[in-house]
Order: C-alpha cells, then sequence, then structure tokens
C-alpha cells in the first residue's frame, strides 16, 4: 500500500521530503510530479525497481529509462557530452526535456539501451523535484508514468494513488502538474534527433 505525501508545490515541506528519500533508498518505488507530467522513480541501482517499472508500463528491454538529474554536475558524470552538445542542452534545461546520450561507466548496464549504450538524462524545471533529488544526493532513475493501452500520462496524485496502491510505495502530490511527457532529444549520433515530441519546444534542435 503506498504512503501519500501532499507536499506544497513552492515550498516542500522537509519532514515529507526527508520520509520519501528513505523510502526511494529503502529500494522503493514512488510517483512524483514533474515539470511535465507524473513520473515513476526509483533508486540508480534498484534492480527490483526497475523490473517494477518495466512490469506496470510493459516496457521491454530496449526501452530508454532516464536519470533525473538535480545539476549538470550530476548530469556529467553519467553521459558522454562534447562541447557543442552541452551548449545545446544547457540552453534549455531545466526544462521539459528528455537528452540521449552515450552512457559512461557510472551507469548500470541494465539502465542502458542494450545496443546502442545510451540513456536518457535531464534536469527539471520543478521544486519538489529538485527538493527530493537536493536530499537524495544523486540522479533518480526515472520513467514517464504512462500506462499500457493510455494515449496520455496520468496527471492526478489522488488517481495514481487509487489505481496503482498495489505496485507503489509511495505517491507524491503537489498540486497541478505538467499533462505532456518530456520532448525526447537523441544526441547519439552526428545530428540530433526529435524521437517523441512533448512539453519542450523543438524548434533549435532541428
Amino acid at each position: 500500500m503506498a504512503k501519500y505525501f501532499d507536499v506544497h508545490p513552492e515550498n516542500p515541506q522537509r519532514r515529507a521530503i526527508g520520509q520519501v528519500v528513505d523510502i526511494v533508498r529503502d529500494n522503493g518505488l514512488i510517483a512524483y510530479p514533474t515539470d511535465s507530467c507524473f513520473a515513476l522513480g526509483a533508486q540508480l541501482g534498484n534492480k527490483d525497481g526497475i523490473d517494477r517499472i518495466r512490469a506496470i508500463r510493459h516496457l521491454d528491454d530496449r526501452h530508454h529509462f532516464t536519470l533525473v538529474c538535480q545539476n549538470f554536475a550530476q548530469l556529467g558524470q553519467f553521459v558522454i557530452i562534447n562541447n557543442a552538445v552541452f551548449r545545446a542542452i544547457k540552453a534549455s534545461t531545466p526544462g521539459s526535456y528528455t537528452f540521449i546520450l552515450p552512457a559512461t561507466k557510472e551507469v548500470p548496464r541494465r539502465l542502458m539501451h542494450p545496443k546502442k549504450k545510451t540513456v536518457g538524462v535531464r534536469i527539471p524545471d520543478h521544486v519538489v523535484v529538485q527538493a527530493l533529488l537536493a536530499e537524495l544526493g544523486e540522479p533518480m532513475l526515472s520513467s514517464t508514468l504512462l500506462l499500457p493501452g493510455e494515449e496520455e500520462p496520468m496527471t492526478q496524485g489522488w488517481q495514481i494513488k487509487d489505481e496503482l496502491d498495489h505496485v507503489l510505495d509511495a505517491v507524491i502530490d503537489s498540486g497541478d502538474c505538467g499533462t505532456e511527457p518530456t520532448t525526447v532529444i537523441d544526441f547519439s549520433g552526428s545530428e540530433p534527433e526529435v524521437v517523441r515530441r512533448g512539453a519542450g519546444d523543438t524548434s533549435r534542435f532541428e
């Protein structure tokens, strides 16, 4: 049964944030709001968390998981990034973008695309997520909360608690969040490729 945390969207209660992070560190799986939409989150080394996300979303092993980072210092530890790509990403973050890049050795193999050895990274523009990441002290493994057969992700904390109570350990509700998934840009080739059009403007990448 998932614990339900009603968190202030602009001044997140430190106690609640601390309790959620304790759940993440204890190999829990959470649902949390972002600047794009709700997402599922777990600690980086949580193999069971990965399996649970795959089961909830019916994902295969070619799915790109995302490392949600607090800042560029964290992001730079987990992906290989040249100067031109750095400038392009810097101009779009924090924001509703996920960038696919070659992974460094810091990334657990099971999180990478099996053939490309790439991983998704993003820096969200959301006070509650930033508070979580600051308390956790490392990126969080994440995936959009889009259920099988649905065209749009879930956007209401109470509804998530209702429908996924049996498969989650915590739900954070901080009121309204975005209703579109992130825009996904693949930087692993010679030119940037727009993989998914979402909440972020794609014009600078086309």
